[in-house]
């Protein structure tokens, strides 16, 4: 098998090469390579130690030189150059207490998460392919080098690898490596919140979020979302809904587009309901007040996850909204804005729209319907740039105070009032009107 190394890579492989080492290409863009897809990064190995790199190279930065790793600067891109290496004893199931540098390239593949990950390529030597990544490949199959327990007791992160990797490719895991998941998923409480995340969120925009049903299926979920669990634990007994709280989430994720915070949106819009499940007298499952509530549980997972405050704080505002039904008119629709925050749109079109498509066929084409027109009323609003913010008002504080009013409490109180008069007569924000109403009435 032939593949293209790019000429910055052919060029390091080439001068180590001619030096008397061994260096290859390795792991995922090898990977990726045969897949047809292009590589975000390309990862080098070879036989030399870091500082026979370094002396090879004019320009060269110890980005991991205790773990072997040195980056190699050509024409300003980097390339990761790490020496072949044995992992000694993971203390943490996270981290090798000590790495061994080895002359055997074998023994660097052996160490590797999975066998997809575990090939190597130069141009002298073609594929090499000692633990049969190829033929996982093509049987689109996710499976741990050598025992899949041992992996994954050295680094737990490797078991959200796993199934983040068959959510990007399409894959299924491998029955034994599911199985070693199942068995060690508890381990997931040593890897940090922050690693977790990027899993995680690599998961959610992937061609298949789907996949997460793996993470609660292997008990990865406890560990760390519990709440989905509780979500999967609840039904839904009422007309719009054929799934439980759960499920539901998972569909309505699989019907949103791959965007960061939408997926979360979806993944947690209503992650409340199981605490604000309530039956009434014929058995109808009702969960009211279940946005309010998810906002708020979801501002504390999300911070438990360690994301940032700006993905929380658009992810949150969008659970809150995500059940508002406003009348189609004008005015309400303004007001909805104005209430929901207009950076949320478009993308609350989108959450409404997978959350529709989670449920069953009860008045969908009435729901869907209901959304369009609700989009077409926000865009014939922003066509016209009528104001939904206090700066889109036709005045400031320094005009009201131009105007004769004193600094102070009033003054803002003042023009929240101007707004909420323009969200009803958008024609009326102009500076001369909105001076003589407050000169001729009290608002």
């Amino acid at each position: 098998m032939v593949i293209q190394l790019p000429e910055k890579v052919k060029y390091i492989i080439d001068t180590l090469m001619e030096a008397g080492y061994e260096a290859y290409a390795v792991g995922g863009c090898i990977r990726d390579s045969i897949l047809g897809r292009k590589p975000g990064d390309w990862d080098i190995t070879t036989s030399a130690r870091p500082m026979q790199v370094k002396q090879l190279f004019k320009k060269t930065i110890d980005t991991g030189i205790q773990h072997g790793t040195v980056t190699v600067m050509i024409s300003g891109e980097g390339f990761e150059v790490t020496t072949y290496r044995i992992d000694g004893e993971y203390e943490d199931g996270r981290h090798p207490k000590e790495v061994r540098f080895t002359a055997s390239l074998f023994e660097d593949l052996k160490r590797r998460d999975f066998t997809i990950n575990a090939m190597a390529y130069n141009e002298k030597d073609g594929l090499v392919d000692a633990f049969f990544g190829r033929r996982d490949l093509e049987e689109r199959v996710i499976r741990c080098v050598g025992n899949p327990k041992e992996r994954f007791e050295e680094d737990a992160l490797r078991m959200m690898r796993a199934i983040r990797f068959a959510a990007q490719l399409g894959f299924s895991i491998e029955e034994g490596t599911k199985d070693a998941i199942a068995e060690l998923a508890d381990n997931l409480s040593k890897v940090s919140a922050e690693r977790i995340q990027v899993e995680l969120v690599k998961l959610l925009v992937s061609n298949h979020p789907g996949e997460f049903m793996t993470a609660y299926e292997t008990g990865l979920t406890r560990v760390f979302l519990p709440e989905f669990d509780a979500m999967i634990a609840t039904p839904q007994n009422n007309k719009h809904h054929c799934y439980n709280v759960g499920k539901h989430t998972i569909e309505a994720v699989k019907n949103s587009p791959p965007d960061k915070v939408i997926r979360l949106t979806m993944l947690l819009h209503d992650v409340a309901k199981p605490v604000c499940k309530s039956i009434d007298e014929e058995g109808i499952y009702h969960f009211y007040g279940h946005p309010a509530k998810g906002a708020q549980m979801a501002k504390e997972i999300l911070k438990r996850l360690k994301f940032d405050n700006d993905t929380i704080r658009k992810v949150c505002a969008l659970i809150k909204s995500h059940d508002d039904m406003p009348p189609l008119e004008p005015k309400a629709i303004r007001r909805a804005i104005f209430r929901t925050g207009l950076e949320q749109y478009p993308a609350l079109f989108a959450v409404k729209r997978a959350d529709a498509l989670g449920k069953n066929q009860y008045q969908r084409a009435e729901k869907m319907a209901y959304i369009e027109g609700y989009q077409k009323l926000y865009e014939e609003i922003l066509e016209k740039q009528q104001c939904l913010t206090l700066k889109d008002l036709a005045v400031t504080g320094k005009d009201l105070i131009e105007a004769g009013m004193k600094p102070g409490k009033e003054l803002g109180e003042t023009l929240e009032k101007l707004l909420e008069h323009v969200l009803e007569y958008p024609q009326d924000n102009q500076k001369e009107i909105l001076i003589n109403l407050i000169k001729k009435i009290k608002i």
